[in-house]
């Protein structure tokens, strides 16, 4: 067959011979090529790179090649990899975008956050010990009413006083300071409970 002939004078080194295998299956090639990737330059580009390996790996190209169906598979196969490049490429873009976004977004949240806590901290410092201690088991620690009675040996009712003083108590502290958080929506789910009861509060007086 005239493409196996082809095949050995490649092999022997004939240029006149890789020419006429170029012209034989490149246009073929590169239909099937763009056919998948929908681009006729990256078709081409493909197309040509395959013919370039051919050459430069001719001396160890096998005599009985079957090359038709060697050089499809090949530009398929490049086509696949093609298509795995970019959409990693892709990925990565999203990716990249999402996290410069995150980065951005979480930064604001964790300065706000950050004074969240210390406002809190200093809330709790200001609060006489009993109702404290009732806050932090409470909204710290994330014990219900009655576990905490338990754990401070009281009654509910009074865990139940003792948490509505301290709340009126870190309100009055942090009002103004969570009317700003509340324009700027930059609470997080850790302190979303302790936000919420004390924004009760202080949205009611807005």
């Amino acid at each position: 067959m005239e493409t196996q002939l082809l095949v050995r004078q490649i092999i022997e080194g004939s240029e006149p011979a890789f020419e006429k295998l170029f012209r034989l299956f490149y246009g073929r090639l590169t239909g099937y090529a763009n056919s998948l990737l929908n681009d006729r330059e990256q078709a081409e580009e493909i197309v040509q790179d395959v013919f370039a390996n051919i050459w430069s790996g001719r001396t160890s190209l096998n005599v009985d090649l079957a090359i038709r169906a060697y050089l499809f598979r090949a530009v398929h196969n490049r086509c696949m990899n093609h298509f795995r490049h970019e959409q990693v490429k892709q990925q990565h873009q999203q990716y990249t975008v999402a996290l410069s976004s995150y980065q951005h977004e979480s930064a604001g949240s964790r300065l706000a956050i950050s004074e969240l806590k210390s406002k809190i901290d200093e809330g709790l410092a200001l609060l006489p010990p009993a109702c404290r201690e009732v806050f932090r088991l409470s909204r710290m620690e994330e014990l219900s009413y009655r576990e905490i009675a338990e754990v401070l040996n009281i009654s509910v009712k009074t865990v139940e006083n003792q948490m509505g003083k301290a709340l009126r108590l870190m309100r009055i502290h942090l009002a103004d300071f969570l009317t700003l958080l509340l324009i700027l929506q930059v609470f997080t789910k850790k302190y979303l409970l302790i936000g919420v009861d004390l924004l009760s509060g202080v949205i009611n007086k807005i």
